[in-house]
């Protein structure tokens, strides 16, 4: 069949009756021993594998199991988002953000720890409070190494630089430490002023009330062109002793009185064996106080190295 098509290719190629008669026996014949036509077989090892296994199984269950736990977190920050920041429809119920940088709250705000940026402010509405609360901790302000810290039974200012209240709208300062410029003021109510260490050019106080310096341990008040002080009465109360210095003299003027209860009284049976070295307080007439080591029971102030002789 096949040479007698190639020998006829302009054309359809006419079989003769022969010809048709065995090309119809050869297809029934091949058509009646054809009966595995679509016969797949179905042992497990020659069927083809599908699906994920081995290593790749064990990679897909972990990209799921992580894909689950981001899915969770994210679940967890949108409660946290919908309920602390009330964020909804309309925007944020708690806050607000406007173009000029301010962040309002209009709600309570629950915070830890807040780090505001270079030369942040706080404040609140021209007629509200403030108010600014810590649970069982003091509230702190901080920036750099200044920190005002106010706690429930004082209130503390720390700085290297300085401090001054001033009021933002008519910038009036009620308070400064600059005394360089202007005087060193305390504000109105504050009756006590608590530091380790001033350096001031003068301390005073009103006309009607007197100024008490006070040390827990001791007081030291130095001057690099003296001390001077003056008062109407000027009173020193130690719980031990008392002690003035100076590198030429010291000048008291006005009357000097001295409680005779608090000077140790030597009168009596002296007894000199007992290596203790006792002096004698003595005055000139010009109130230049001096003391006189007291060698005998009838020890005078009339020594020949006594101030009074070296002024006249």
């Amino acid at each position: 069949v096949l040479a007698a098509e190639e020998r006829s290719s302009n054309g359809p190629v006419k079989k003769s009756m022969r010809e048709k008669s065995i090309e119809r026996r050869h297809i029934n014949k091949e058509h009646n021993s054809n009966f595995k036509a679509g016969y797949v077989p179905i042992e497990e090892e020659r069927l083809h594998k599908t699906g994920l296994r081995g290593r790749k199984g064990n990679m897909a269950v972990c990209i799921i199991v992580l894909l689950f736990l981001l899915a969770l977190i994210n679940l967890i920050i949108t409660l946290v988002i919908w309920t602390v920041i009330r964020i909804g429809p309309n925007g944020c119920n708690s806050m607000e953000f406007h173009e000029s940088g301010i962040l309002r709250f209009k709600q309570k705000a629950d915070m830890g720890i807040v780090h505001p940026l270079h030369k942040s402010t706080i404040g609140g509405r021209k007629d509200q409070d403030l108010v600014i609360v810590g649970n069982n901790n003091p509230v702190v302000f901080q920036q750099g190494s200044t920190k005002l810290s106010v706690e429930k039974d004082k209130t503390s200012v720390v700085s290297d630089v300085g401090i001054s209240f001033t009021d933002p709208r008519t910038q009036t300062t009620y308070f400064s430490t600059d005394f360089e410029n202007h005087e060193f003021h305390l504000p109105k109510g504050v009756k006590v002023l608590s530091v380790k260490k001033a350096s001031t050019e003068r301390i005073t106080s009103s006309a009607t009330s007197d100024l008490n310096i006070k040390g827990d341990n001791k007081a030291i008040i130095r001057g690099n062109e003296g001390v001077n002080i003056m008062g109407r009465t000027v009173e020193f109360r130690m719980g031990g002793g008392i002690e003035l210095k100076a590198e030429n003299t010291i000048v008291l003027n006005g009357s000097v009185m001295f409680n005779a209860t608090r000077i140790p009284n030597t009168a009596g049976n002296i007894y000199f064996n007992d290596g203790l070295e006792r002096y004698k307080l003595c005055m000139c007439e010009d109130g230049t106080l001096f003391r006189v080591l007291v060698k005998f029971t009838n020890t005078g102030c009339q020594t020949s190295d006594n101030p009074c002789t070296k002024a006249h």
